[in-house]
C-alpha cells in the first residue's frame, strides 16, 4: 500500500481520536469563522509536512504518528523544510540490525558506495537523455566507478550534469542558496531525505552512521548516502516544472503539490514498476541485508 503524504499549508489544529488524525480547519462561512473537521486513518500516512506558523499539533497525535513510522517534517517561515522527527524504534530486531551496521567493514562500505555512485550517475545519464542532452560521458563514468569512488567520478559527473540539465537561459549553477530552480531542488530533496530516513528506521538501521558521508554535525549521513541515486527523480520533476514555467520559478502551491507527489511517483526497480516510496523501502531492506552479510548487492531503481 502507498502511504499518503499530507501537506498542511494553512492554520489547523491536528489531534487524534480512535486511531484517526482529526484535522480542524477554520473556514469562513458567511461572516463567521467556523471549524471544519476532517479525518484520515493514521495507518495510511507516511509523511506529514507542517508548513504554517499557526498549526497546532497535539502530543498524543505526534506519538501515534511516530509509532506508525510517519516522518514528521516542519517548515520555517520561508516555507522550506527545516526539521524532521522519526520513530526511535522502527524495527523489531533493531539491536541486531544496529550491531551488524556498526560492525560492517570499510571494504564493504566502499563497495556499497561504489554501487551507489554508479547507480546515481546512470540515472543522471538517463535523465539527460530524456531531456535530449548528450549523455555518453556519464554512461562511461557510471561504468568506471571504482571501490569507494576513489577517482571521484561522482563530482566529475555532477559538474557535467548540472551544466547540461537545464535550459541555457537559466545559466544554472547548483548551490543550496543559489538562484531558482535551486529552491525547487532543495524542497524536493528535503522530502526525499525524510522519506529515506523513514525507510532506514523501518529497516532497523541508524540513519546517522553513513557509508560515505561522515559530517559530525549531520544526523542523517546514511540517508544522504542512500538517497543519492534517487535524486534524479526529483530533478526530473523540477525539469518538468521549468519547462512549464520558464524563468518564473518562485515556489508556488502547484509546484509544491508536484514535489510532494514524489513519494508516489512510479519508478522501475528490478524490471518492475513500483511507487518510489515502496522502492525506497526495498533499497533500505537490501542495505540491511548487506550489513548482515546476506548479500553484497544494493537494490536501486532506474530512471
Amino acid at each position: 500500500m502507498i502511504k499518503r503524504t499530507l501537506y498542511f499549508g494553512n492554520p489547523a489544529y491536528l489531534k487524534t481520536q480512535n486511531e484517526q488524525m482529526v484535522i480542524d480547519l477554520p473556514v469562513v462561512k458567511g461572516l463567521r469563522l467556523m471549524p471544519e473537521t476532517k479525518q484520515t486513518p493514521i495507518e495510511d500516512i507516511g509523511i506529514v509536512v507542517l508548513d504554517h506558523q499557526q498549526i497546532t499539533i497535539s502530543q498524543a497525535l505526534m506519538a501515534k504518528l511516530l509509532d506508525n513510522n510517519v516522518a514528521l517534517i516542519t517548515c520555517d517561515q520561508t516555507h522550506h523544510p527545516v526539521g524532521l522527527m522519526l520513530n526511535l524504534n522502527g524495527h523489531t530486531m533493531q539491536s541486531q540490525k544496529f550491531k551488524a551496521q556498526l560492525e560492517t567493514s570499510i571494504p564493504i562500505k566502499k563497495q556499497l558506495w561504489q554501487q551507489t555512485v554508479s547507480a546515481k550517475i546512470a540515472n543522471q545519464a538517463a535523465l539527460l537523455q530524456i531531456e535530449r542532452a548528450e549523455n555518453k560521458i556519464l554512461i562511461r563514468y557510471a561504468r568506471e566507478v571504482k571501490s569507494g569512488d576513489s577517482e571521484n567520478h561522482e563530482a566529475k559527473a555532477a559538474a557535467y550534469y548540472w551544466k547540461n540539465l537545464f535550459p541555457e537561459f537559466l545559466a544554472f549553477t547548483r548551490q543550496r542558496e543559489g538562484l531558482p530552480p535551486n529552491n525547487l531542488l532543495n524542497y524536493g530533496y528535503a522530502i526525499l531525505r525524510a522519506l529515506t530516513a523513514r525507510s532506514l528506521v523501518m529497516s532497523g538501521l541508524l540513519p546517522t552512521l553513513g557509508i560515505f558521508h561522515r559530517n559530525q554535525y549531520n544526523a542523517y549521513c546514511l540517508a544522504d548516502d542512500i538517497m543519492e541515486p534517487y535524486r534524479p527523480f526529483v530533478d526530473r520533476v523540477v525539469c518538468r516544472i521549468v519547462s512549464l514555467n520558464g524563468q518564473f520559478l518562485e515556489l508556488t502551491p502547484n509546484m509544491k503539490k508536484d514535489l510532494l507527489a514524489i513519494p508516489a511517483m512510479d519508478v522501475m526497480l528490478e524490471g518492475e514498476r513500483s511507487p518510489l516510496m515502496n522502492a525506497m523501502q526495498r533499497t533500505t531492506a537490501s542495505l540491511a541485508k548487506c550489513f548482515e552479510g546476506a548479500t553484497r548487492k544494493l537494490v536501486y531503481p532506474t530512471l
